[in-house]
């Protein structure tokens, strides 16, 4: 049986500068990092965000940009905060889309390495509440 979501790893050029962006934007605590004894392929660190941990690990980035993302719950007294966020650090953000009221409130954008990332301030409960209602 699964119990839950173990871990999201990502492929970084540069394993400082993304950490910098994860402590930022998301508040990740740092809780490893392989520096000069690397156990897996690459250097990496780990991270908790929320009770999710992410990894990033040193290789070559993603060429193309899609739609696969990664999103990350924020309560909608938080979500302008967070906005900001990002928009100090320059990331390319995308145009907002169409939403049914009760979806939530999103702001998609993309990491250094082409990684999608979704701040998002609705659950999937409220959001299958308003698809039947509608």
């Amino acid at each position: 049986m699964i119990e839950a979501l173990s871990h999201i790893t990502l492929i970084v050029r540069d394993v400082d500068r993304t950490a910098q962006l994860l402590r930022i934007i998301f508040d990740a605590e740092e809780t490893y990092d392989s520096e000069g004894k690397n156990y897996s392929m690459s250097r990496e660190k780990f991270f908790n965000i929320g009770h999710t941990w992410i990894a990033i690990m040193e290789g070559e980035s993603r060429l193309e940009r899609s739609y696969d993302h990664v999103a990350f719950k924020v309560t909608d007294e938080e979500f302008d905060a967070y906005a900001a966020r990002v928009r100090a650090m320059g990331l390319k953000i995308l145009p907002g889309r169409e939403r049914m009221p009760g979806e939530g409130r999103s702001l998609y954008f993309y990491d250094y390495d082409n990684h999608l990332f979704e701040l998002h301030t609705g659950t999937l409960e409220e959001r299958l509440r308003h698809y039947r209602a509608s």
